[in-house]
């Protein structure tokens, strides 16, 4: 401690918080250059599954649906599917609705997991905004959203025909996001 002392040691405590606002300083530059030329994306939650095979999972039916979802039945479907977490008492989710609903009145096949909510809110909200899932299912105890990387609602992600993640996206869809994101996957990839 006798360095602290020294006036070599007394600029040196004079350096680091300067040097930290420099440092932060320039992360937020690079932050607004990335943001002038487009390239920041608040949403680009990196996924490390993928290019990868879905997880393992079964999960019961959310009703109306009679018939839950497993990870067999996304490789069995043979074709692109968009998975969708969501919840009623999620405001996010609220407002992609529409969204969603467009993209399977297009054809789009839409597999919904209703994450951590209840059986009668669940109905409800899809009873209330209508059913835009082909298959439904619900993750009552979050599990297999946790083997998803779901960290919040909604979040949804793209599997291909053989099953593999090809897309994940954190938050509410948008039209910008399906025009600028979702279609060109589906496109180069021969889907929907």
């Amino acid at each position: 401690m006798a360095w602290l002392g020294s006036s070599l040691g007394r600029r040196l405590l004079l350096t680091l918080p300067v040097a930290a606002a420099a440092a932060g300083g320039a992360a937020f530059l690079a932050l607004l250059e990335r943001m002038k030329h487009g390239t920041y994306d608040p949403h680009a939650v990196p996924s490390p599954l993928i290019g990868k095979p879905v997880p393992n999972f079964t999960l019961p039916a959310q009703p109306p649906a009679t018939a839950g979802i497993s990870s067999a039945d996304l490789v069995a479907a043979k074709r692109w599917v968009l998975v969708n977490f969501f919840a009623s008492w999620c405001v996010p989710c609220q407002i992609e609705h529409p969204v969603l609903t467009e993209l399977a009145a297009a054809g789009l096949p839409i597999w919904g997991i209703a994450y951590k909510d209840t059986v009668d809110a669940a109905k409800r909200f899809l009873t209330e905004r209508g059913n835009p899932y082909t298959r439904l299912a619900r993750d009552e105890t979050g599990r297999v959203g946790i083997d998803f990387g779901v960290y919040g609602v909604p979040e949804t992600f793209l599997i291909d025909p053989h099953g593999i993640i090809r897309w994940r996206w954190a938050g509410a869809l948008s039209d910008d996001v399906v025009r600028d994101q979702l279609f060109p996957l589906l496109r180069g990839g021969s889907g929907a």
